[in-house]
């Protein structure tokens, strides 16, 4: 799980979110949420996310805001479990 938030909060492209959903739901506003482990766990999600679930909120009120956020300053906004998990990684990442 530590993995994955890195993998959808920090790995980037060209300063945008590597992976083409999360990058598609940030643009719009979105916060990065929550990660759900076994929340799929069809074949196709075992094998492209090794079952890993994410969920985006959209906050109405806030969505022009982090979206203009995000496209001006690539910057991603997360919930506090996201930003927990990508700090854990950080301090265990040989990377």
């Amino acid at each position: 799980m530590r993995l994955c938030a890195w993998y959808l909060y920090g790995e980037k492209h060209r300063g945008y979110a590597l992976n083409p959903v999360a990058n598609f739901h940030l643009q719009n506003g979105s916060v990065l949420w929550r990660i759900n482990w076994m929340g799929d766990t069809s074949p196709r999600g075992i094998g492209a996310s090794c079952g890993m679930m994410v969920n985006y909120r959209y906050f109405l009120e806030e969505t022009a805001s982090n979206s203009a956020l995000y496209l001006g300053s690539k910057q991603v906004r997360a919930s506090q479990q996201v930003l927990a998990l990508v700090a854990q990684f950080q301090q265990n990442s040989k990377l």
